[in-house]
């Protein structure tokens, strides 16, 4: 019984490498500045390419502070803070005090750059359409349903430690 086990250990470890390296494939295309500006030209948007992550990130995640943002997109907060100013310059986003703490500014998006994170929603469907045209429905479907799981035990994760 004990060598089934092994084998059965064997082969999720070599599967829990296998998505481990999916997983950082798919980072490492996703972090190319190139990516960025190829979406930026497919969304037909005019927008510089470091403020590309935050807009998407305040449309996603928003209303966030600062800080937060930051550890999303992986930067110095110092660095998103001025970042963020430039969005709000340009009339993409606006910065309030938060809700449930008074001292803490947080950033949401506003109807400008809601019009630009639509566009970018169209060109990412496009693009997706595009890399998965030959799967089948039910692929697709599972795959939608896996990552997902996958993404929210890894939030749960870190916010357990």
């Amino acid at each position: 019984m004990a060598s089934i086990k092994s084998v059965h250990n064997t082969h999720i470890k070599t599967d829990l490498r296998m998505i481990h390296r999916a997983v950082l494939d798919i980072l490492g295309v996703m972090n190319q500045p190139q990516r960025d500006t190829m979406m930026i030209e497919e969304a037909g948007i005019s927008l510089d390419r470091a403020l590309f992550p935050l807009l998407v990130g305040i449309g996603r995640f928003g209303p966030i502070g600062v800080v937060d943002l930051a550890d999303c997109v992986g930067r110095d907060y110092t660095t998103v803070s001025r970042q963020v100013a430039k969005l709000e310059s340009l009339g993409l986003v606006e910065r309030r005090a938060a809700q449930a703490d008074q001292r803490v500014r947080e950033a949401i998006i506003t109807g400008k750059g809601r019009e630009m994170t639509d566009a970018i929603d169209i060109a990412r469907d496009r693009i997706m359409s595009s890399m998965l045209a030959d799967w089948s429905p039910e692929d697709i479907e599972m795959l939608a349903r896996l990552i997902r799981r996958l993404a929210d035990s890894a939030i749960t994760l870190s916010r357990a430690g």
